[in-house]
């Protein structure tokens, strides 16, 4: 638990932050309306929705454990020395970001605020994988965070070379997708495609260069 002994201020904010929407849901309880938009296309059309009690408590609640299981998922990382600090603060932070962005998008549909939270949502995306791309290739063998395939954990060159060539993979992929936000009509589409090459093209790589130095 090493993460979170040295990290307690930060582990405490990050987790008021992750339910801080809870609170705003109380405040504007009585504006609210019994059911809430809490999903959207890439429009900004709701086509999900959820009770008033589940999407002030229930959704922060999830993120809330969520954020914390990562933690403690990587506290327990047997190399926890080699996650750099800049990348731990990305670890600490995505959730409740992510969980600030719903609230903004939930509440703001509720109370009919003109907001395109769709297009909030892709931008963000878009420019978290760049910012991940530009540390992927300075990431060293761990069992958390990176491309964490049975060929890159066993073979530290290969590791090193397949998070290089991620790096640029995930920095292209977070510009296609911070385009795509202005493209509303094809934007899931793109987005979707982005997320899978992002996925793919990396473990292909990681493959490819295995079977080369192994025969």
């Amino acid at each position: 638990m090493k993460m979170i002994k040295e990290n307690k201020f930060i582990v405490v904010t990050t987790s008021l932050v992750t339910i801080l929407p809870m609170i705003i849901g109380l405040v504007l309880w009585n504006q609210l309306p019994d059911v809430l938009a809490t999903h959207f296309d890439s429009n900004n059309v709701a086509n999900g929705w959820s009770s008033k009690a589940f999407a002030v408590f229930g959704l922060p609640g999830i993120l809330l454990l969520l954020h914390l299981v990562c933690i403690i998922v990587t506290s327990y990382d047997p190399k926890f020395g080699n996650i750099s600090g800049k990348m731990r603060m990305m670890i600490f932070w995505i959730i409740p970001g992510c969980s600030l962005i719903c609230a903004v998008a939930i509440y703001t549909s509720a109370l009919n605020i003109g907001f395109n939270s769709a297009g909030m949502a892709g931008i963000v995306c878009g420019i978290l994988f760049m910012i991940i791309g530009n540390y992927l290739p300075k990431c060293k063998q761990n069992y958390t965070v990176g491309i964490k395939l049975p060929w890159t954990l066993d073979d530290e060159e290969n590791w090193n070379s397949t998070h290089r060539f991620s790096g640029k993979v995930w920095v292209i992929c977070g510009i296609v997708m911070f385009v795509a936000t202005f493209l509303t009509e094809y934007a899931t589409y793109i987005t979707f495609g982005v997320v899978a090459a992002a996925v793919l093209i990396p473990a292909v790589y990681s493959f490819v260069y295995y079977k080369r130095h192994n025969g």
